[in-house]
């Protein structure tokens, strides 16, 4: 696990891009707020940006979207949708912001506990990178699972099923 400390924004944005160069599918980005926790799995990067969230999101997703292998994915904590003003102040206009940014993403909403496992379970053998945020409200992370951007599940399914059918 390596960890850097806040720095230039440029510095974590050039970390985006270099990794996004490396990864592939199966690998993960966590747009994080600012109470993540650092993981203690080797896989994982941790990075605090001193960024706000939203600009985090929206430079990753950019990126991502630029990224000819990839696709991205994104997971949501179903807490989000029950946290209110009252509660965490600000937590409505990040939502309405969110949907904005991830409104052309596919999008899986889980409870947190259940995201936290998908995570766990693939960075025992993929690499995730962890982008921690200024932000100060709670379930407001987003989770982006990359894919394939060149094959899809359909074409996948095609392909197994002559791989089958040419045994038979």
């Amino acid at each position: 696990m390596k960890e850097s400390n806040g720095g230039s924004i440029d510095l974590w944005k050039m970390c985006v891009e270099e990794q996004l160069l490396l990864f592939g599918h199966r690998n993960w980005i966590v747009v994080a707020d600012s109470a993540y926790p650092v993981h203690s799995s080797a896989g994982i990067e941790t990075i605090a940006t001193g960024a706000d969230m939203s600009e985090v999101i929206d430079f990753v997703l950019l990126t991502i979207d630029k990224c000819a292998h990839l696709k991205a994915n994104i997971y949501k904590d179903e807490e989000l949708e029950l946290v209110n003003d009252r509660d965490a102040l600000g937590v409505s206009r990040y939502r309405r912001r969110l949907a904005g940014l991830i409104g052309r993403h596919d999008c899986r909403v889980l409870p947190h506990d259940q995201i936290i496992a998908k995570l766990d379970g693939c960075a025992k053998m993929f690499r995730v990178l962890i982008l921690k945020t200024t932000l100060a409200i709670p379930y407001t992370s987003i989770f982006i699972h990359l894919e394939c951007g060149y094959w899809n599940p359909k074409a996948e399914d095609r392909l197994r099923h002559s791989m089958t059918s040419s045994k038979g």
